[in-house]
């Protein structure tokens, strides 16, 4: 779904070259020193915003390709920037938080955060989790063939999908998730499996898969707390039956809601 600039040359991974902006919003001058120093060796270019509100005019100015954006800031803090950022356009966003209990993760994704690191961190990984973010965001050159099942009409080329003719507005990540679940119809998989398959994380927290679980549901169900298309699979994960939902449009039933979301 993130519009990005076609890459400056087709040679290399296209998520290293030299065309790649990031916004990094960071009050914190050190921190916020070493990290552009990492992501300039890195190929990006890379603009820097001390605070919510001029990172917002910055995004609005510069269009970057992600943007990666710390939970505590003065004036207008982390979350709200990001939802706001979610309101006027479509980019990735990784958000870096000092706080380490769970409920401060969930929110930060839940207002559309794609991924997200917990202070002190290692800007090797954050540069890694860049690319990663990247990666799964451009239009690739040679894309996975479209998929069109149970009402969705998939396009990885263009990185759209639209749900019984309507256009679904999806994160990076959750593009992503619906894509893995479409080309695999009524199979189930663990949170582990997604995090890896999905993410490209060997470990990581699971209620982020839990949290985009719940955000895609939002998208995709016409009723999210009766989920009859994203299902919860007891004791092993969750699966996506993309029938269900033309089912209960013949049936005129809305299914059973599964326990355990």
């Amino acid at each position: 779904m993130t519009k990005l600039p076609v890459p400056a040359h087709e040679s290399g991974n296209p998520a290293e070259t030299g065309n790649r902006r990031i916004l990094l919003v960071e009050d914190e001058q050190i921190l916020a020193d070493v990290v552009r120093n990492y992501l300039l060796q890195s190929g990006f270019q890379v603009d820097v915003a001390g605070d919510g509100f001029t990172a917002l005019r910055l995004a609005s100015e510069r269009n970057p390709d992600l943007v990666i954006l710390d939970r505590m800031l003065p004036g207008l803090d982390g979350v709200e920037v990001c939802r706001r950022l979610r309101q006027s356009m479509e980019v990735p966003v990784i958000m870096l938080t000092a706080l380490g209990t769970e409920d401060d993760r969930i929110l930060g994704l839940e207002a559309g955060a794609d991924d997200y690191m917990t202070k002190p961190f290692s800007p090797r990984e954050l540069v890694l989790r860049v690319k990663s973010v990247l990666r799964r965001s451009i239009q690739a050159f040679s894309p996975e063939p479209p998929v069109e099942i149970g009402g969705f009409d998939l396009n990885p080329a263009a990185r759209t999908v639209t749900h019984n003719g309507r256009p679904l507005t999806l994160t990076v990540r959750e593009f992503d998730l619906l894509a893995f679940f479409l080309r695999r119809p009524n199979q189930a998989f663990s949170r582990e499996n997604l995090i890896r398959a999905v993410w490209g994380w060997d470990f990581g927290d699971l209620s982020t898969v839990t949290v985009h679980v719940r955000r895609l549901r939002e998208k995709i169900e016409r009723d999210p707390a009766r989920p009859t298309l994203l299902k919860t699979v007891w004791g092993v994960g969750y699966r996506l039956d993309p029938s269900a939902d033309s089912e209960s449009r013949l049936t005129g039933h809305e299914g059973v809601a599964d326990a355990g979301r």
